[in-house]
């Protein structure tokens, strides 16, 4: 909570975190399900946005645990979920989830007809 509150502190517009699963920096020090509720209403109290990294590729085996985190991240109001994989982006739109999914710069999307087709994906930023 110490670097969100820096982070506000400091005139941020929105904060990017991740949880202990499914991030690209596993090592660092990232928010457990538990401290998710007290960090979503700080930043949105202060008007900040709270977007989730959850810019990993998904395994076959790890989709019902990244289910349940993309309806944990929907319940507490999170604004946006930051994702790699193509994959879990159709599945954020088929739980019918109410965050914006913005694509990860992993995604290597690199031309306009990559920024179509992933529109196209319910996917809003880039």
């Amino acid at each position: 909570m110490d670097c969100a509150r820096a982070a506000v502190a400091n005139g941020a517009d929105a904060v990017y975190f991740g949880l202990p699963q499914f991030n690209a920096r596993m090592r660092a020090d990232n928010f457990t399900a538990e401290q998710l509720p007290e960090l979503v209403r700080f930043l949105h109290d202060h008007r900040v946005r709270a977007i989730c990294a959850f810019n990993t590729l998904v395994f076959t085996d790890e989709l019902p645990e990244a289910e349940r985190q993309l309806l944990l991240l929907d319940d507490l109001g999170v604004d946006a979920v930051l994702v790699q994989d193509l994959g879990l982006a159709v599945l954020a739109r088929q739980l019918g989830v109410r965050f914006e999914v913005h694509a990860s710069t992993q995604m290597t999307i690199t031309s306009p007809a990559g920024v179509e087709f992933i529109r196209r994906l319910g996917i809003t930023r880039v």
